[in-house]
């Protein structure tokens, strides 16, 4: 039985890299993997050029090139959701330190350090009107991005008393489908940020989120004196409009994940150092949930979370000797044409499963019989074809 080269990049959870098995060689050190499990680190797929695929651990993939991945044939996973609570306690963390002055009063009473207990208090009740804040309850809170994370940031925002209202330009309903009812869904920009006293952003970064938060169709809508949180991405927010908003007083408030020169030191600006998904539950669920899909992947061509294939799963019955899979450019006449290259080698499909995302098609086509190196060539060799495998299937109780 074949066994897979596994790269890892970044420290990813043991608790994720035992679910490989004897079938799979793990390394950081690995030079030509055929799947690679990374964080956030840079991938170059030049260097490896029998990749098959690469899975992220976490939501975001703007440190993996998925343009030329999918051109290679690549398949690039991400794991949504696995981090989603990681991130919205935090949302709630920071926006509750930030309302009430946490971090400047925790400095305050670092300063008291050398006093006995009667200074101390008569320091304290003099003072500690400096660091009145307020409360959530009764604001209005606008999500953007309602993918897992930004669902969980609206509900939570429920359970702590607000208005809560939600949008996203193109929303999965699978995703809308766990949004409390209470929830509000805006139809557009302006009507999510007319009444916000919150907004926190959760959209991916892609070109079309990049630069989203800026004054012209957004910060101009905000109401004068709201606060904004970026949990996603750093290149989705504007920094320079972010700070012309700050000192209009359009807004009153920045909280970011993403420390940057313009940001540091900023006596309006709350920054974290990347911390979204830095908890020892997140970084296990996301190991085990990129684990899976790419084992699922390398063994038997199966795609769940893919962000340039279409998922499509099937599983083989035992009378399934090859599976076939073919990636190519959704065009016309792609079926057709692998099925009569198969027929005319006399090989006999026991099940044909195609889809399609709009961009790519994807086959899985389980074969009774083997399937030669020259038909996995010629294949390949057809317009449009990005890439063949062949995938010898070892099922339990057959005997060849």
């Amino acid at each position: 039985m074949k066994q897979f080269k596994i790269k890892t990049i970044n420290a990813i959870a043991k608790e994720g890299l035992k679910l490989f098995g004897t079938r799979f060689a793990v390394s950081p050190d690995e030079a030509a993997p055929e799947g690679i499990v990374v964080r956030s680190s840079k991938v170059d797929l030049s260097l490896f050029p029998e990749l098959l695929a690469v899975a992220r651990a976490g939501a975001g993939v703007n440190n993996i090139p998925v343009e030329e991945a999918t051109e290679k044939g690549v398949c690039v996973f991400n794991t949504p959701g696995a981090n989603a609570n990681a991130v919205v306690e935090l949302v709630y963390t920071s926006l509750g330190i930030w309302l009430r002055n946490v971090e400047k009063s925790i400095e305050f009473c670092q300063g008291l350090t050398g006093m006995n207990d009667e200074e101390i208090n008569k320091e304290v009740e003099a003072r500690k009107k400096k660091f009145k804040g307020e409360e959530m309850a009764g604001k209005t809170l606008a999500v953007f991005g309602l993918g897992k994370i930004g669902v969980g940031v609206a509900n939570a925002g429920l359970h702590h008393g607000m208005r809560v209202l939600g949008f996203d330009p193109f929303p999965a309903l699978d995703n809308i489908h766990h949004l409390a009812p209470e929830v509000t869904l805006a139809r557009s920009r302006k009507e999510a940020l007319a009444d916000a006293d919150f907004i926190s952003i959760h959209m991916p970064l892609n070109k079309n989120t990049r630069g989203y938060v800026t004054e012209k169709d957004f910060l101009e809508f905000v109401k004068d004196g709201a606060v904004l949180i970026n949990y996603a991405r750093g290149p989705i927010v504007d920094e320079d409009a972010v700070l012309a908003s700050l000192a209009s007083g359009k807004l009153r408030g920045h909280i970011s994940d993403f420390p940057s020169v313009k940001f540091l030191g900023h006596e309006q600006i709350l920054v974290t150092p990347h911390l979204g998904a830095s908890t020892a539950e997140s970084e296990e669920n996301c190991a085990t949930m990129a684990v899976r899909e790419l084992k699922n992947y390398l063994e038997f061509g199966n795609i769940v979370h893919s962000v340039n294939f279409p998922n499509i799963e099937t599983i083989p019955t035992v009378d399934v000797h090859t599976r076939l899979t073919v990636i190519n450019r959704d065009q016309p006449g792609m079926i057709g044409m692998i099925s009569n290259i198969l027929g005319a080698e006399r090989i006999n499909i026991m099940n044909y499963t195609n889809k399609s995302n709009g961009t790519v098609g994807y086959n899985i086509i389980d074969c009774a019989g083997p399937v030669s190196e020259e038909v996995q060539t010629k294949i390949a060799q057809q317009d449009g074809v990005l890439r063949v495998r062949v995938i010898p299937l070892e099922i339990k109780g057959r005997v060849d």
